[in-house]
């Protein structure tokens, strides 16, 4: 197994692996390059199937099936992350991270490349540790100790989001309630680093303030998740497979392929409670 820096501080691509067989040490390795740089890209996956898909998630641990998005008639472990050629919205297409609004936030995600535009989807991730680390001491002192929540409801319900939009009437779960509080600042349950937990698209305010008196502070520091450093693109191809820690990381689908389909196949992994 070997691993190249996708950017200095977020992301690798790892090579000499084959997902389908990965388990034992080798599995152990994958998930430990994940939790430290965020989020690594394997090429070369053609024979990574929807079975050997699930296969290997149960092999990493639990799944969360996703309330939001279609689901795969023959596997409901797998939603489907699909724009249609005539369709404008793409799904994710702006800074998050995934399921922080549950009270046990999904760890990471398995996305596979299944039809991919001729050029373009790319997507963008951001490392939370750098983005800690990056903060003036000032602002290290100001969050330490806050905590924020965090919803989804404004996104997906109806009414919401995605309802005013070509991609709603794709999506499920516009019924569901969610909201779960969390540290601003969580140490990562593996490596015990710290790591920024905001997000723009999902915290609405800190515990103790309205959103008016939040935005200030939260606009901050989602502006410093973002900065150059801290970040990294993911470029797709066929055979193409990303697993990223949504604990370590945000990121960003590019709708930049109008007129073009994209279908991925994804497998949400089931996480653990938060601390700070």
């Amino acid at each position: 197994m070997r691993t190249d820096r996708l950017a200095p501080k977020c992301g690798v691509e790892v090579k000499g692996v084959q997902l389908a067989k990965a388990e034992g040490e080798t599995l152990e390795s994958v998930k430990q390059t994940i939790y430290e740089h965020g989020v690594a890209l394997f090429r070369g996956q053609d024979d990574f199937t929807p079975e050997q898909h699930i296969a290997f998630a149960e092999r990493w641990g639990g799944i969360d099936i996703n309330n939001y998005f279609p689901l795969t008639e023959a596997h409901p472990e797998i939603a489907v992350v699909r724009k249609k050629a005539d369709q404008q919205t793409n799904i994710g297409g702006a800074w998050h991270t995934d399921h922080s609004y549950d009270q046990i936030p999904a760890m990471g995600s398995i996305l596979v490349a299944r039809d991919l535009p001729p050029s373009g989807g790319d997507t963008l991730f951001a490392h939370m540790g750098a983005a800690y680390d990056a903060l003036d001491d000032d602002l290290k002192a100001e969050v330490e100790g806050l905590e924020a929540f965090h919803t989804a409801d404004h996104v997906y319900k109806d009414g919401g989001l995605y309802a005013h939009t070509d991609m709603g009437d794709d999506l499920r779960g516009q019924g569901l309630k969610t909201g779960a509080v969390h540290p601003v600042v969580i140490r990562h349950p593996q490596t015990g680093r710290k790591l920024l937990y905001v997000n723009r698209a999902f915290t609405i305010h800190f515990v103790g303030q309205t959103r008016e008196e939040s935005l200030p502070l939260l606009n901050r520091l989602c502006d410093a998740a973002t900065a150059a450093g801290n970040t990294c693109r993911v470029q797709w191809e066929p055979g193409s497979v990303a697993i990223w820690d949504n604990r370590t990381t945000w990121h960003n689908a590019l709708n930049d392929y109008q007129g073009h389909a994209r279908e991925m196949h994804r497998i949400t992994l089931s996480g653990e409670a938060l601390a700070a």
